[in-house]
């Protein structure tokens, strides 16, 4: 039996095969028990707490640093026998290779946890955090690419050549691609300036209707009538937008054209009639009315109220209230409107009348 563990094969002995795969099977046993007992006790520590970092660190631990640390250890066993150059040169490339997936991933993990972790802290709707998705997958490709570059690198490639090619190309595809990355710098814009949210009824060039989705190129408005429009973000971040969900008091102007031959008592009485009228309505705040202009037909008033909601609906009701109750008390106290027209005025010349 000596003799046997004594043999050479490539360059080891059967014992020095024999004591590297008992270190492995001891050290695949090690961490299997930290994942069943240690992890498992971590994860129910962190579970109890109101904290989400514990939870984030121990899910980054037993995800991406105690597989690390076992491939590590297994490669520094396997580094007691004498390998050949071509398969020592293997082991290098393979454990390079597993090393930059694994930095990649817990960077990209990382970043992801922490702008959770931050957006929920700021309470942000669960609609804001689905939009973190779309620029995330943007950092994370960039996340991506230069760990590729590194791990060419570190395995003794020339890489200049390399970068200067993505230099021209990324130059190349940015002049090809100007729209759609004019649409993406305006979707940065859009998410973190915060015109408007998924779910905000909004007003833009002359379209009304409410956000359903927030896209890296385009966003989602249902308009009024049912149909989707589907408007690049740029033309969003260029235009006026009127987010209607965010209004708080809304206020209404409204003129009304009366005769010129109504008696002054009565245009006199025509302020405090409306401020009456509509003091009188719930959730309304009167502000003024006060004849404002001499037009071609009438004489012309002017009315601001606020409604204390942001409610459509019930401005709608309001208004419809108001003005009914102004009809009906212009015409219990004789005041008509103004239509348009011109009254002719037909008088005899004066010789016509003395011959008479």
């Amino acid at each position: 039996m000596e003799d046997y563990l004594h043999q050479v094969w490539m360059g080891n002995t059967v014992q020095l095969y024999a004591i590297v795969l008992a270190q492995i099977i001891v050290v695949w046993i090690l961490f299997r028990l930290l994942r069943r007992f240690i992890i498992a006790a971590l994860k129910k520590f962190a579970a109890r707490t109101q904290s989400q970092v514990d939870d984030a660190i121990v899910e980054a631990a037993e995800k991406f640093i105690i597989p690390f640390i076992f491939l590590m250890i297994n490669y520094g066993i396997v580094q007691q026998l004498k390998l050949s150059v071509r398969v020592d040169h293997v082991l290098k490339v393979a454990v390079a290779v597993i090393t930059a997936y694994y930095f990649v991933r817990f960077i990209n993990h990382a970043m992801q946890l922490s702008v959770n972790l931050y957006m929920h802290s700021k309470n942000e709707p669960p609609e804001r955090i689905k939009q973190v998705t779309g620029i995330l997958s943007i950092f994370k490709a960039v996340v991506w690419l230069a760990g590729i570059v590194m791990l060419i690198d570190n395995l003794g490639y020339n890489i200049t050549t390399l970068i200067t090619g993505l230099g021209i190309g990324g130059i190349a595809i940015a002049l090809a691609a100007q729209n759609i990355l004019t649409d993406l710098f305006s979707y940065f814009v859009i998410f973190f300036d915060k015109p408007f949210n998924i779910g905000d009824a909004i007003s833009v060039n002359n379209a009304a209707g409410t956000v359903e989705r927030i896209g890296i190129k385009t966003s989602h408005v249902r308009s009024l009538t049912g149909e989707q429009l589907v408007i690049p973000n740029a033309d969003l971040v260029k235009s006026t937008i009127k987010n209607f969900k965010r209004q708080q008091r809304r206020g209404i102007i409204f003129k009304m054209n009366v005769r010129y031959d109504t008696p002054a008592e009565k245009l006199d009485a025509i302020p405090q009639l409306v401020e009456q009228i509509i003091k009188a309505q719930p959730d309304i705040t009167f502000d003024r009315c006060h004849l404002v202009a001499f037009v071609d037909y009438s004489l012309t008033f002017e009315t601001l109220y606020f409604v204390e909601s942001a409610d459509y609906r019930l401005y709608l009701d309001r208004q419809q209230q108001i003005f009914r109750e102004i009809l009906k008390a212009f015409s219990d106290k004789g005041i008509e409107f103004a239509f348009p027209g011109q009254t002719f005025i037909l008088q005899q010349p004066p010789a016509v009348a003395e011959k008479k």
